[in-house]
């Protein structure tokens, strides 16, 4: 495994600290996520997780809106790695992932000392208090967490766009069955760390139980963001894994079943107690 610790930034990539209070503290709970273009969605997701996390370490891939600003305003952001040069290489830019994280979790553990790290993406909304979670993990219960995602769409019934003033969480009332489980926590053990190609999952962890339930909203933001995020994926990934698949869902952003031909449910314990599991499938 690639230790997080030889991580190193490259010239396109800049350290901007946020609320510098933060440094130097003990936390208990320290959150990290990559992101790119997030403007919308990102002020609810910082504030969302206020009450949760002692502080955030980010790392922005070139993005083209306000995505740094509104991370350097927001005062439980702590440090930000900037990339001015987004990698337009497939295989490369996905290759990264890994080491954007690393850069993360290096900073955090110099610089924020924390018990345990939440990895999170901006348009996810974990539905308990996190903080309050891992307060009540006793340290033989486990060393790392995934968390049961579900994707939310957009419905004949339920397709208005996503706006600011609104919360996230809970936006949309329909789901569909297709459970993710994604290594979402873990605690601050040096033997934790990323590995080249394993982008969002740290290797390194031992005893890991699955907990918890999570909203993805990345299919649901709006119509218009939906034929974005069909065109990101035709033009930005592999065309066989990912390509012809976004492809043919171009147009079919309001749903009546999910991507994968399966009824939609209400959250809750229905469409808990029929989930189908997947294997990072979106």
């Amino acid at each position: 495994m690639t230790s997080a610790a030889n991580w190193q930034l490259r010239d396109s990539e800049e350290i901007i600290t946020g609320n510098d209070a933060l440094l130097g503290q003990t936390h208990c709970l320290v959150a990290m996520t990559r992101m790119r273009n997030e403007a919308l969605i990102l002020p609810d997701t910082l504030d969302h997780l206020s009450s949760q996390v002692d502080a955030i370490v980010a790392y922005d891939d070139a993005s083209t809106d306000d995505t740094v600003a509104i991370l350097r305003a927001h005062p439980k952001v702590a440090l930000i790695v900037a990339n001015r040069s987004w990698e337009e290489d497939v295989v490369a830019r996905k290759a990264a992932e890994a080491r954007h994280r690393g850069l993360l979790l290096d900073m955090a553990r110099r610089q924020l000392p924390h018990d345990w790290m939440l990895c999170f993406d901006p348009d996810e909304r974990v539905t308990c208090h996190l903080r309050d979670y891992v307060a009540g993990l006793s340290d033989a219960d486990c060393d790392a967490v995934r968390v049961q995602l579900f994707d939310a769409y957009l419905t004949p019934e339920d397709h208005a766009p996503y706006t600011p003033d609104r919360e996230l969480l809970h936006f949309r009332r329909f789901y569909g069955p297709e459970q993710r489980d994604i290594l979402m926590l873990w605690r601050n053990r040096q033997e934790i760390g990323f590995a080249e190609g394993h982008g969002r999952t740290p290797q390194g962890t031992t005893v890991v139980k699955t907990d918890l339930y999570c909203q993805h909203y990345g299919k649901s933001l709006s119509v218009a963001h939906w034929e974005e995020t069909c065109d990101y994926y035709i033009r930005h990934f592999p065309y066989e894994t990912y390509g012809k698949k976004w492809e043919a869902r171009k147009g079919q952003g309001i749903h009546t079943e999910s991507d994968f031909e399966r009824p939609l449910y209400e959250w809750g314990e229905a469409l808990f107690a029929n989930a189908v599991p997947m294997a990072g499938a979106k």
